[in-house]
């Protein structure tokens, strides 16, 4: 079969696709390709956690002793062996009584309102270099450890998704701002609204040199 030929070939047999599932590829919200996600597929994604009850915490415990050994091997290179940070990586520990402060500290002992948000955090981002890698075990040692080593918990807490809603963190009470702006509403405008009809352009920045090229030496830079 020459090239002609099969090209003219392929051609029919994509409008004979076409004209054979019109169903399929125009009903609402369909393309003709992928599949509807799976009860296993959402549950993978769906790991959220709510810091003020707890909710959506999964099975699972871990002790102070195990979550040292964890905490060790996964996280102490960046926020060092006792959360005391190192280098630029944040503090774990500390900072009580700065918030307040010219220099304020937002560590875990001072700053975060729940427990259950370490959860929430760890397990989704953390280790920095492998995000989402760790089991549940491991996440609640590791949060058991550093509850302790902020001396919220004692040295025989165990994290699990009953004990872990009733740490009471330090920093809980004092989360009482309230956002004073109204909700909206779904109205195009309120009152002594400009008609649209009546709006014109009066002035642009076109042509004036306003926006700085994007390439070549800075020190040479002009508008366009």
């Amino acid at each position: 079969m020459s090239s002609s030929a099969r090209l003219k070939a392929t051609a029919a047999l994509i409008a004979a696709l076409a004209i054979a599932s019109p169903a399929r590829a125009g009903s609402p919200g369909a393309f003709g390709y992928g599949k509807p996600a799976t009860p296993a597929e959402i549950a993978g994604w769906n790991i959220d956690v709510r810091g003020k009850d707890g909710a959506g915490l999964p099975d699972g415990k871990g002790d102070v002793s195990h979550g040292a050994d964890v905490f060790a091997e996964q996280c102490a290179i960046c926020h060092g062996t006792f959360g005391e940070g190192e280098g630029r990586y944040p503090k774990l520990m500390g900072g009580e009584g700065t918030l307040a402060s010219e220099r304020p500290e937002p560590s875990v002992g001072s700053y975060w309102p729940y427990a259950p948000t370490l959860f929430d955090y760890i397990d989704r981002a953390m280790p920095l270099s492998a995000p989402h890698s760790l089991s549940a075990d491991d996440v609640y040692a590791l949060i058991a450890y550093i509850l302790n080593f902020n001396n919220i918990v004692p040295a025989d807490f165990i994290a699990d998704r009953s004990s872990l809603p009733k740490v009471k963190m330090p920093n809980r009470d004092n989360f009482i701002w309230k956002d004073p702006r109204p909700d909206t509403a779904a109205t195009a405008c309120m009152k002594d609204c400009v008609d649209p009809k009546t709006v014109k352009i009066i002035s642009s920045a076109e042509g004036k040199d306003l926006t700085p090229r994007t390439t070549g030496p800075l020190d040479t830079m002009r508008g366009k």
